[in-house]
């Protein structure tokens, strides 16, 4: 009858140890996540476990389970998320940053923050003191100005890092950037920030405006005295040329001097030479200078008349 019994209830019983078996799995182990890191504590003894998968562990009270997250957490402030700060010259401006951090030392951080909360509370202090030390540092024109050149945002990003990698090292956590995510002045300042700017803005162009003037008459200058000097250039070298040629013409005209019987005939000769350069037919008088040397009987000075015919 026992036996028939137990028979009976076979499938309660193997239900009722599958749901022990998962209890005591529950209770004596835990699972981890790729993306997450652990702190085992043993009486309050803490032991890091940084594999993913299956853990066992005692229950509680004899040990207990902390989880954090090891991937990279933005965080923008709480109280100092967006607050004024003053420059060196004595401007309030309004500024927000933002922090991307890690667990770096999970071990120094359970121990001395205990979880993200309180992380986040230390490491809200820590940005708010660096992030005003920064900006008192620069002036307003450093930080505001429609020239790039001026600002040194790079430059104060890269000081607030350092200074939160040197205040956050001994809780464990490695700051991995920091970043302006909102930057502007209060009301009270926006109109004399906009008058400065266009009157510097006013200055930039006037001064390149006179910058070209500027350079525009020294080219004019240049271009008027290379022009000058190459008419010069060219009237002198005019001159040299009539000069020669006036040489030249001087020694003809003494030796047409001589003989100017000569001199008219080798005239009308050059002149029949030109007309009669190509293959020309040409009706004419021969009475007209130079077509009277074509007429029968004319005398070539130097020549005798009974060697024309």
């Amino acid at each position: 009858m026992a036996k028939g019994n137990f028979f009976k209830h076979w499938p309660t019983m193997f239900l009722g140890l599958i749901v022990a078996l998962i209890l005591l799995t529950a209770v004596f182990s835990f699972q981890l996540n790729q993306t997450e890191v652990a702190v085992l504590t043993t009486f309050g003894r803490p032991s890091v476990v940084e594999e993913a998968g299956l853990h066992f562990r005692w229950p509680f009270p004899f040990q207990k389970v902390y989880r954090f997250d090891k991937r990279i957490r933005c965080y923008e402030g709480s109280s100092g998320k967006l607050e004024e700060t003053v420059t060196e010259d004595g401007h309030n401006i309004i500024v927000g940053i933002y922090v991307n951090y890690r667990i770096s030392a999970v071990e120094t951080f359970f121990s001395k923050l205990k979880d993200i909360s309180n992380a986040e509370d230390v490491l809200n202090t820590l940005m708010r003191s660096a992030k005003n030390t920064a900006f008192g540092k620069r002036k307003f024109d450093q930080v505001v100005n429609a020239d790039g050149n001026m600002l040194k945002l790079n430059e104060i990003m890269a000081e607030i890092q350092s200074t939160l990698t040197r205040d956050t090292s001994a809780f464990g956590i490695e700051i991995v950037d920091v970043g302006i995510n909102s930057l502007g002045v209060p009301k009270t300042v926006t109109e004399k920030v906009f008058e400065r700017m266009i009157a510097e803005r006013k200055r930039f162009a006037d001064e390149n405006i006179s910058k070209g003037k500027s350079e525009a008459e020294k080219i004019r200058v240049e271009a008027n005295l290379e022009r000058d000097q190459k008419i010069a250039r060219a009237e002198a070298d005019a001159l040299k040329l009539r000069a020669q040629g006036d040489a030249e013409a001087a020694k003809f005209y003494k030796e047409f001097a001589k003989d100017p019987q000569l001199a008219e005939f080798l005239r009308k000769i050059e002149a029949l030479r030109v007309m009669m350069r190509g293959r020309t037919t040409m009706v004419v008088n021969t009475d007209m200078p130079p077509f009277d040397l074509l007429k029968p009987g004319t005398v070539i000075p130097g020549v005798k008349a009974s060697e024309t015919k």
